[in-house]
Order: structure tokens, then C-alpha cells, then sequence
């Protein structure tokens, strides 16, 4: 009988090691370290009709041109690169309740018209999957192409792809299975990390894709080892806000595509429905402007997205102000805060100050600095800056306004969406957009270009009387 050997594993790095640490040596993590009992394996020996592979320089190697498949959702396709590729693994990873099985159920809804689809679900039973699927509009009259197997040991998994074959296959979750030839429990480190080599493995010879669902820690990272994340070649988060009805598919990694791209649902009765005008969602009422509100273009990878952010500062009743960022990064708010009080004069520093961005989006470039520090100053001054102006650019420490990438892309979305101005760093503007371009050198240039010198409190009819009695 073989002799049981026991192993510790960091579940943050993934290394081994023979004896217990309360610290991982490798990556100094503290308690990360798990006990795994398993067998001595006995060394593959290869068969009379199996050869080594032999190394091949880049011209002998064959490029296969396989076509992708397309989700059905296009801001799926969009995050992917195009489309799934055959033979990829795809990690999605997002909070409970987010929608991740919606998706995955909406994506296999999607391809039964084209081909078969094996879903399989190790953590709800068929009749639950069923339930969800009527409420999603996919009836029992549907192609009979989805495939449900409620199974969490991987060899009846694996011996149920064997059959069926199918080009498509989900796994919901990766922390469910189990192998059977290790002994410790479903979503430990070894699980997780053998399931996941051996799905890549099949998933490659059989050129298969796989969709895999990821559980996520109180941290918001993928439970389990890192090595999970380096296996599969593509990383999508599913983010948003419980109280929000859209969602955010951001991608993280990405071997046939970019990263950083951005998809944008809606969740609704009867499952998700794409965005088609994401920026409408996180801008404010135009028509009825408030103090203290700016409006910045930020480029979640290829896609511009016109967001409205939020300043309120006021006096503080506590003997050190309170500083709240949200959807921007506070490092960055406090950054832009000093530099207003040292490079303009405003006194912020007995001042509570916060600033949010409409619909809770994570807007963390430098390009939306110059978008903060204007909100901040309309609300200390109190004044109402142009809704029909976008403001673009980086705040240095000196004050100055720096470049920023993806220009001509972000003025393209401002004069789509009926913008008339933009305020951005000195620097060549290559088309005519039908935008007065503003360019300035610093931020009190930029305050002094865009600022109104009319009060927030007057209403908007005196607005225009006064702006009649200046102009005669």
C-alpha cells in the first residue's frame, strides 16, 4: 500500500514545502499555509506507439484558423476580444448574487441554436437551473442542445465530455469539484489547482471551451491559489453594485485580446440585457445643473465612457476633516486636495471633502484628475460649472495639466453625446469634432476657463438675464 506523504501549501502563492510555517517563505504571507495529504503518483512511462515531441522552430509550426464563436452578447464579445476562442479557458469571477450563472445560462440560451452545450452544475440542482432558465424566456420547446449535469466529481465530468462532445461546456464552480485521487475537501488549494490542470489539459486536447465560474474572497480577489488565475487563459470580473441594476464585465486577463476592456449589462426580470449607450447610465440631468459637478471621459481599455463626478465640501465639525472618495481612487483625491490649497490657495485643509462618481464606477486613470480638482473648487466656490463641458487631463504636484492617451478617442465620445467644450492638456488635436477645444497649462487655467462667475444659488432664469445685461 503507498505510504500517505503529507505536504503544506500556501494557498496565496501556490508553492510546497515539507514541514509547516506560520509564514510562507516564498511570498511572507502569514497562516496561508494548508495541509494536504495525497499518494506518491508513479512516473508516466510512455507507450511503443508514443514519441517525445521533438521542438519545432516558429515557421514548421502549423497556425490552426479557428473561427470564434460568438456568446451571443456583444458586450461579452467585446471583453473577450471577439468572440470565445475553441479550446480556451475563460475564468469569471464576481460576488454572490452578481449574476454569473445568469450570464453563463444566458450564453448557453444564446448557442443551443448552433450547437450542443454541456452545463455543469455542481452547485444547484437541475430542477433549480430549469427554473431560472423559464424565467430567462428559454422554453421546453427550445433545441434540445443544453445538456444538464448536476455532478461534482470530476472523472463523471470528464467521462461526461467524453460522450458528449460538445464545443461549448460551463463549469459552475471551479470550487465544487472534487478529485477523487486527493483527499482533502472540494475548494482547497489542491482541488482547485489539480481540477483546474486537468480541465485545461482535456480542454485543449479536445478542443473544447471551457466557461468556468470562480468563487471570490471578503477581499474581492479569486478564491483559491494564484496559480488558478495563470492556468486559464482569460480572466473576466463581474463587478457592480447590489443596489445598481448594471453590471460591469471587466476583463483582467486576456491572451487573445486586449486587456482592461469594459462590458456593461442591466439586470432585469428575464436575465441581463446589454447597454447600448453605457454613458447615459453615469451621467446627471444635464438640464438642471448643481454646484460642484464636472464632467470627465475616461477609457475603460478601447471604450470610452462620459462620467459625471460629484464634489461636496463643507465645513467639518470634527477636529481633523474627513476625506471620502468613491468610484475614485482616494490616494489620488488627496493628492489633487493638496494641490488645490498649496497651488491655488484654497483652504481645504480645515474642510471636509467628498467626491463620488455617478453610478459608482471605478474611473482610478490620472486623466480624471483635472475632473476632480474643478468639482472640488465649483463646490468651495459654490459655483455651477458647464454641463456641456468635459474636462480632460492629469494634475501634476506642480499644478500643470499633463497629457493624457487615447485623446482623439475621448473627444469623439464627448461630441457624440452632444458636448460642446472640452478643457484639455496643451497639446495637438489631430480632427475637428465640432468641439471648442479649450487647452491649458495648469489647473488655474483651467479654473479660470470654465468656471461661471454667476453664484450656484441663482436660479436659471436670472442666469440668463445676467448673462443679457453683460453682453449689452
Amino acid at each position: 500500500m503507498a505510504k500517505i506523504k503529507h505536504r503544506y501549501i500556501c494557498n496565496q502563492c501556490g508553492s510546497e514545502f515539507a514541514q509547516m510555517f506560520g509564514r510562507c517563505p516564498d511570498c511572507g504571507a502569514w497562516n496561508s499555509l494548508e495541509e494536504v495529504k495525497f499518494a506518491p503518483t508513479k512516473t508516466r512511462t510512455l507507450l511503443p506507439s508514443e514519441s517525445l515531441q521533438a521542438s519545432l522552430t516558429l515557421p514548421e509550426i502549423k497556425q490552426d484558423k479557428h473561427q470564434r464563436i460568438s456568446s451571443g452578447y456583444k458586450e461579452l464579445d467585446r471583453v473577450l476580444g471577439g468572440g470565445l476562442v475553441p479550446g480556451s479557458l475563460v475564468l469569471i469571477g464576481g460576488e454572490p448574487g452578481i449574476g454569473k450563472s445568469t450570464l453563463l445560462l444566458g450564453v448557453a440560451q444564446q448557442l443551443v441554436y448552433q450547437q450542443s452545450v454541456l452545463y455543469v452544475c455542481a452547485e444547484e440542482s437541475a430542477q433549480q437551473v430549469k427554473m431560472r432558465a423559464q424565467r430567462m424566456g428559454l422554453s421546453d420547446q427550445s433545441p434540445k442542445n443544453l445538456y444538464l449535469l448536476p455532478e461534482i466529481d470530476l472523472d463523471i465530468i470528464l467521462k461526461e465530455l467524453q460522450i458528449l462532445r460538445p464545443p461549448i461546456a460551463i463549469i459552475d464552480s471551479i470550487q465544487s469539484l472534487y478529485l477523487s485521487s486527493i483527499t482533502s475537501a472540494p475548494g482547497s488549494v489542491s482541488q482547485v489547482r489539480e481540477c483546474t490542470s486537468i480541465l485545461m489539459r482535456f480542454a485543449k486536447k479536445e478542443n473544447i471551451t471551457l466557461l468556468i465560474v470562480g468563487h471570490v474572497t471578503k477581499e474581492g480577489t479569486l478564491a483559491g491559489p494564484k496559480l488558478l488565475e495563470h492556468l486559464v487563459d482569460t480572466v473576466l470580473y463581474f463587478e457592480g453594485d447590489r443596489f445598481a441594476s448594471h453590471r460591469l464585465l471587466r476583463s483582467i486577463k486576456n491572451r487573445f485580446g486586449a486587456t482592461q476592456e469594459l462590458g456593461i449589462f442591466e439586470m432585469a426580470d428575464r436575465g441581463l440585457i446589454e447597454v447600448s449607450n453605457p454613458s447615459a447610465l453615469f451621467l446627471g440631468n444635464r438640464e438642471q445643473p448643481a454646484p460642484g459637478t464636472a464632467t470627465i471621459v475616461s477609457c475603460e481599455g478601447s471604450r470610452p465612457l462620459v462620467v459625471e463626478l460629484q464634489a461636496l465640501v463643507s465645513p467639518t465639525s470634527y477636529s481633523s476633516p474627513r476625506r471620502t472618495a468613491t468610484g475614485v481612487e482616494t490616494n489620488r483625491f488627496l493628492q489633487i486636495l493638496a494641490v488645490l490649497e498649496k497651488r491655488i490657495g484654497i483652504p481645504l485643509s480645515k474642510l471636509d471633502a467628498y467626491v463620488a462618481s455617478a453610478g459608482g464606477l471605478n474611473v482610478s486613470e490620472p486623466a480624471v484628475d483635472l475632473g476632480v480638482a474643478i468639482a472640488v473648487a465649483a463646490s468651495f466656490k459654490d459655483r455651477i460649472v458647464d454641463p456641456y463641458t468635459v474636462f480632460i487631463g492629469e494634475v501634476g504636484l506642480g499644478g500643470q495639466i499633463r497629457s493624457v492617451s487615447q485623446l482623439d478617442l475621448r473627444l469623439k465620445e464627448a461630441a457624440k453625446l452632444g458636448f460642446q467644450r472640452a478643457v484639455i492638456p496643451q497639446t495637438q488635436v489631430l480632427q475637428d469634432y465640432g468641439l471648442t477645444i479649450v487647452e491649458v497649462g495648469t489647473v488655474k487655467d483651467a479654473l479660470i476657463a470654465t468656471t461661471t462667475p454667476t453664484d450656484a444659488r441663482e436660479s436659471q432664469a436670472d442666469r440668463s438675464i445676467h448673462s443679457k445685461t453683460n453682453d449689452g
